[in-house]
């Protein structure tokens, strides 16, 4: 603005100003040269009393005679022809101010009304992102361990494609899908694969992404979710994580949240209201279907609650197949036998498994990956990483040799006890030492016997340290704690005692909103109280003398087994039973990660040779 004022109005010309009256008297003195009229100024040349010559410049009245008086004094008199201004910019000029206001305006509304990302006023608009064929590379190809989901997704799917082979019998389409399983097990990438087999759009949020600080943003959302929907049906709407706002109303505890409530009666109306939305299928997942709401799980809004489970041996073996696509194995590689060692692995805990064998491979500059890359990986995953650097003193790395060794020892003698598949007293994680069991199939229900075996497993850890060093440490800390609540369980909650018989005592009370048990209700007597307290510590007593039976029989391979572990550290299964049979160890030497040379321009010696270390530049 300011440089379009200065252009029409520019400044004015260097000259000598004068009042109107004293040029009237140089014109009649004949001391005026030249005289330029523009409009009501007068501007040109005089000589003042010593002759020199000086510029003027004037503001003149509406003096008709001016001119006339000019050419009587021999004036040499130009008159400027007004500028036109074109009508077009005299507007501009005009309107310009107004015109600026008006389009910074309309550039803020647009912000404030969604037009830019983020904007202020875009809260209300949903957060659902549609996905194209182009982006979404995952398909059933890529699912596995999840057979009987996938099935139920895919007659979601052949609906919308081909909706008459169902409805010619009366059919109607399934208006909601719920993943249900634990974390890991595949619900997201269920989803995500149907992105990519479906023919239709597919819209993507999280349940978090309804939640704002802002009272009805929630439910503006989802009206805003399924009117896209609508536009593009028929689709498939997933919501990940929907127990973010779907959560069971009318909880007390947690501050009564009413956006929340509306958020989920609004999704409530969408689902299953007066007005049918034909066409869109909703498919929601969820690790807690338990704190949902019963009118979200009801037919008519979720009708399918596919359950993707944690996968058995054969989930597990197809699942480490698709991982291992892009992974090149060495021949020793036996897939079926590493499924049968991950017992309770998710399809996550199986992807990080042959990712952490890929890079433990690559540590030691191998080519390929192999059965022991993958045994390091498992135990990597299952026991935590080894902390080597953990400096222990002899004594110390004697009172865990026979913690674990006692473990051992009554792991071997009870009869239904999984297998030992390794032993172990490098510190892993937080504990001292390790000792793994492996089932030899699948469990999926434990019986009495089977518990009171875990519970003696857990004792002999403590009593391999008393019997032999006679020292209580609290390294038994965590198997007591486990010991306790084991044998607590099967007293209240699995009716596994002849004393108290086939009932419940103590009924859990879970909290939607804080997400877990916090209570516990205390329905019982006093006097029931304590005979539960007398029966589980009955069965822990029981079971710690079982233990105790177990190592002074066998003495002498607590012994071997405590003094192997001192020496080797680690023993495996295979290793444990030569130890107590009486036979040495031959073990070959483990293989060092692959180190590059600290002088990148110097060449790394060749394999198997020599360097001394002179010659090696003096390095320790």
């Amino acid at each position: 603005m300011v440089s379009l004022f200065n252009m029409f109005n520019p400044p004015l010309k260097p000259g000598e100003g004068m009042t109107y009256s004293a040029f009237v008297e140089k014109v009649d003195a004949g001391m005026v040269d030249t005289a330029r009229i523009k409009e009501h100024e007068v501007s040109g040349q005089y000589r003042n009393l010593q002759g020199e010559l000086r510029t003027y410049q004037v503001t003149i009245p509406d003096d008709p005679g001016l001119t006339q008086r000019l050419i009587n004094q021999h004036v040499e008199v130009d008159v400027a022809k007004p500028e036109e201004v074109p009508f077009l910019l005299s507007v501009l000029i005009s309107w310009f101010p107004m015109l600026l206001l008006i389009a910074v305006w309309v550039f803020f509304m647009r912000q404030m009304q969604g037009g830019g990302r983020g904007g202020a006023m875009s809260f209300g608009k949903s957060k659902a992102k549609l996905l194209s064929q182009n982006t979404v590379k995952v398909t059933f190809s890529d699912v596995a361990g999840c057979d009987e989901a996938k099935q139920e997704v895919t007659e979601v799917i052949e609906f919308l494609r081909d909706p008459s082979k169902f409805t010619r019998l009366g059919g109607k389409i399934p208006k909601g899908v719920l993943l249900v399983g634990p974390p890991g097990t595949g619900k997201t990438l269920l989803a995500r694969a149907i992105a990519g087999e479906a023919d239709v759009p597919f819209f993507s949020i999280s349940g978090s992404d309804f939640v704002e600080m802002f009272v009805g943003v929630g439910a503006s959302r989802v009206r805003d979710m399924f009117e896209q929907a609508k536009k593009s049906a028929p689709c498939i709407i997933f919501v990940d994580e929907i127990d973010a706002m779907g959560r069971h109303r009318g909880a007390g505890i947690g501050g009564g949240n009413d956006e929340r409530e509306q958020t989920l009666n609004q999704m409530l109306v969408e689902m299953d209201g007066f007005e049918a939305n034909e066409g869109v299928i909703l498919v929601a997942a969820t690790n807690r279907p338990d704190v949902l709401d019963p009118a979200l799980l009801r037919p008519g809004r979720f009708d399918r609650q596919v359950v993707v489970p944690r996968p058995d041996l054969k989930g597990r073996e197809e699942i480490l197949r698709v991982h291992m696509r892009k992974v090149p194995l060495s021949s020793d590689v036996e897939v079926k036998a590493l499924a049968r060692g991950t017992p309770g692995f998710s399809g996550a805990d199986l992807a990080n498994l042959v990712n952490e064998a890929a890079l433990n491979a690559a540590r030691f500059g191998a080519d390929k990956v192999g059965n022991a890359d993958f045994e390091s990986a498992k135990d990597k995953v299952m026991m935590g990483t080894e902390r080597r650097s953990m400096i222990i003193s002899e004594d110390q790395k004697k009172t865990t040799a026979y913690h674990e060794a006692g473990h051992t020892l009554v792991a071997k003698y009870l009869k239904t006890a999984d297998p030992v598949h390794k032993v172990s007293i490098i510190p892993r994680g937080q504990a001292l030492g390790v000792t793994m069991q492996l089932p030899l199939e699948d469990r999926f229900n434990h019986d009495a016997e089977y518990l009171k075996d875990q519970i003696a497993i857990m004792m002999g850890g403590r009593l391999g340290e008393e019997l032999v060093l006679s020292q209580k440490t609290t390294g038994a800390s965590n198997d007591f704690e486990r010991a306790t609540q084991l044998a607590r369980n099967m007293v209240t909650q699995w009716g596994m005692s002849d004393e108290l018989g086939p009932m419940v005592y103590g009924e859990r009370e879970h909290e939607p909103f804080l997400g877990r048990e916090i209570t516990r209700q205390t329905n019982i007597s006093e006097e029931t109280a304590r005979k539960i307290d007398s029966v589980v510590r009955k069965m822990v007593d029981d079971n710690y003398n079982r233990a105790k039976e177990i190592l002074v029989e066998h003495m002498d391979q607590l012994h071997l087994i405590a003094q192997a572990l001192i020496e080797y550290e680690t023993l495996d299964g295979p290793e444990i039973d030569e130890i107590m049979a009486g036979r040495a160890l031959h073990r070959e030497e483990p293989r060092q990660p692959k180190k590059p040379p600290q002088d990148p321009s110097a060449a790394a010696p060749e394999t198997g040779t020599h360097v001394p270390p002179e010659e090696a530049g003096q390095h320790s």
